[in-house]
């Protein structure tokens, strides 16, 4: 039987690549874009109109799927959006609505394939979330508070659907060499900050990791490993050594000698 896959953001970057990856294996993929139409259609998997900002069109997009191929195996929330800025200076309309990107819009989507999941007694749903999601970074606070929170949920989500044969993961990635610096939300860098120096300092840091970043289809292949599995993990990680390293830096080191090192290393 072909398994159907439904991943969100598949436009462009992490979506995009690893939509076209599986789309190489037995796999029925559909993508999802807020403007399908301004995009090629071949790549290997179709793509569907989709706004994860609007919570209300999750049971639409659940629908389509459903009326296109009779089943949903796989849920892969992808699409995310970056934010950057000192907490202190970062508008609340802007916080609040990277959290519905990040946390609200996936959460919708996810209410709506379980039913679908626990009906075909069988399912896995897979977050993306971020290595960026397991510390405050500086300057990054609101994505990573989004995302950790998205990891969070899915611990005590995959708890409660265990029984009923669903699955649920997360995926954490590091740097890829995407567009994302493109897409992100950056709040003002003003003269007059005291955050000035050393927020400017952050933005040319984090680009330039973008831009080194890892290749995308390591990205693709690492989902495609936890799609395929029969015991899986509750949470994953990929991106390079280092990034990776911090991981298990953060969880064995006293919380004051890891927190000297993210500061040493954004310079703050």
């Amino acid at each position: 039987m072909t398994k159907v896959i439904l991943i969100t953001g598949a436009s462009s970057g992490l979506g995009k690549a690893t939509a076209s990856y599986l789309s190489g294996y037995n796999f029925r993929v559909f993508g999802t874009s807020r403007a399908p139409k301004k995009y090629k259609s071949d790549a290997g998997f179709e793509l569907l109109p989709f706004d994860l900002n609007q919570l209300e069109t999750a049971q639409s997009l659940v629908d389509l799927v459903m009326e296109k191929a009779g089943r949903i195996d796989v849920l892969i929330n992808n699409a995310g959006a970056g934010i950057l800025g000192p907490v202190e200076e970062t508008e609340m309309s802007a916080i609040q609505s990277n959290f519905t990107t990040n946390l609200f819009g996936p959460l919708a989507l996810v209410q709506k394939v379980l039913p679908v999941m626990r009906e075909q007694k069988t399912g896995l749903v897979i977050n993306i979330t971020s290595i960026g999601g397991y510390m405050g970074l500086p300057y990054r606070g609101i994505y990573s508070a989004s995302k950790g929170a998205l990891g969070i949920l899915s611990e005590a989500v995959r708890i409660e659907v265990k029984r009923f044969g669903v699955d649920v993961v997360t995926l954490a990635p590091g740097d890829y060499a995407t567009d994302i610096a493109a897409r992100r939300f950056y709040s003002p860098l003003k003269k007059e900050s005291p955050y000035h120096d050393v927020y400017k300092f952050s933005l040319d840091t984090i680009d330039e990791h973008v831009d080194q970043g890892s290749d995308p289809n390591d990205f693709a292949r690492m989902v495609h490993k936890i799609i395929i599995c029969k015991k899986r993990n509750v949470h994953y990680s990929s991106g390079s050594f280092l990034q990776k390293l911090s991981l298990l830096l953060k969880r064995i080191l006293p919380d004051t000698v890891f927190e000297k090192m993210i500061i040493n290393h954004y310079k703050v």
